[in-house]
């Protein structure tokens, strides 16, 4: 089996819209935002946790999962799937931005990418061939082609190589997706230029990739510079693909980027943040460490149903983060990505009733609000 995606309905006043992404190990409903499982756990969460929170699709990651433990390893044990103990959905991203992360210690070339591995320093070679053979192993129902991604805002020149190299790359790596059990996906790059954007998604285009992702945003850019790339892409790319914002964002970032055209997400925000005891609420962020919720009975949002929300105070939560509980890391973990995942909800629910333009209106306003 492929994927299938289709566009359910749209909202009149913006380019926000609802799909139905379809893959072997099941649905997703779009817009949707998926936790990050770098490798193969997201961090505080156990699998039967991300459902109990309603995710539907979780992200880890190639080029750390064939580092350790490696992808024979889970082929052998049956997969990723089974390896984490997750039957849902699975995106497995392939590792370019973690190249642009390695590269005091990498060497990039038109090949691939060929790097000393940060666990035993010995030579790593990987290709756009090597990339798509890894995620196959895994089991993937979502995979991504090898890219490029350079630090924003890069010089045009350089900007102008990463696209011409990431485009060749994703031409080696498309007939390869036969040998995947889902999709292969096409990344977008073009640093900060919205003409570089849009020209590389119209060549991305044709080559009838499943779904489409935009990379190397939210990487130093200015916010209306980012608004403005994404923009230029989408318009690029085949309105009836699964349009994919990598490493986005905040929870107005993503409905900010839905009334743009962009059906899925994935960030590490939620569960960082959580680790380092920052909420995200209905009215906005907030710092469970503030001296202000050492005696403060309520919950971290008396809006939220959420199993952290509906149980312990923020007077607990100050207490097992001020105590360095793991506790108190997994209980804001649960509630950062209930909180991101039911905002996902939302927006779909707004989409389908025709009341979206009002949602927008009412984060921006609460962004504007927010101490």
């Amino acid at each position: 089996m492929s994927i299938a995606f289709t566009v359910q309905s749209r909202d009149e006043k913006s380019e926000a819209r609802c799909g139905l992404l379809e893959t072997p190990h099941g649905k997703v409903e779009t817009p949707a935002f998926m936790p990050v499982g770098t490798y193969g756990a997201v961090k505080g969460m156990r699998s039967e946790d991300l459902e109990a929170v309603g995710a539907q699709i979780v992200l880890s990651n190639t080029y750390h999962l064939a580092e350790r433990p490696g992808a024979d390893t889970i082929a052998r044990l049956g997969g990723l799937h089974r390896f984490m103990g997750w039957n849902q959905p699975i995106l497995t991203d392939s590792g370019g931005y973690q190249v642009m992360s390695l590269s005091r210690r990498c060497v990039v070339h038109d090949d691939g990418v060929t790097f000393q591995s940060p666990l035993d320093g010995s030579e790593r070679t990987l290709t756009p061939e090597s990339v798509v053979a890894i995620q196959a192993q895994l089991g993937s129902d979502i995979a991504m082609v090898l890219d490029e991604c350079v630090a924003n805002p890069a010089d045009r020149k350089t900007a102008e190589k990463a696209v011409a190299r990431t485009q060749g790359w994703a031409v080696r790596s498309r007939p390869l997706a036969e040998n995947l059990p889902g999709g292969l996906f096409g990344i977008v790059q073009g640093s900060v230029y919205p003409d570089l954007r849009h020209a590389h998604a119209l060549q991305l285009s044709a080559l009838d990739f499943p779904g489409y992702a935009i990379g190397g945003l939210s990487v130093g850019e200015e916010k209306e510079v980012t608004w403005e790339v994404l923009e230029a892409a989408v318009q690029g790319l085949p309105d009836d693909k699964p349009h994919y914002v990598m490493g986005m964002g905040t929870p107005l970032d993503l409905i900010e980027a839905v009334s743009r055209g962009a059906d899925m997400f994935d960030c590490v925000i939620p569960t960082r943040h959580a680790r380092n005891g920052v909420a995200f609420t209905s009215t906005g962020k907030i710092s469970i460490k503030q001296q202000c919720y050492a005696e403060d009975p309520e919950p971290l949002d008396s809006n939220c149903k959420c199993p952290t929300c509906r149980r312990y105070s923020r007077a607990y939560l100050r207490h097992l983060k001020m105590r360095s509980e793991m506790s108190g890391a997994i209980l804001l973990t649960w509630h950062n990505l209930f909180h991101y995942l039911d905002s996902m909800r939302r927006i779909r629910h707004a989409i389908h009733s025709a009341s979206f333009a009002d949602l927008l209106v009412e984060a921006r306003s609460a962004e504007e609000a927010a101490p």
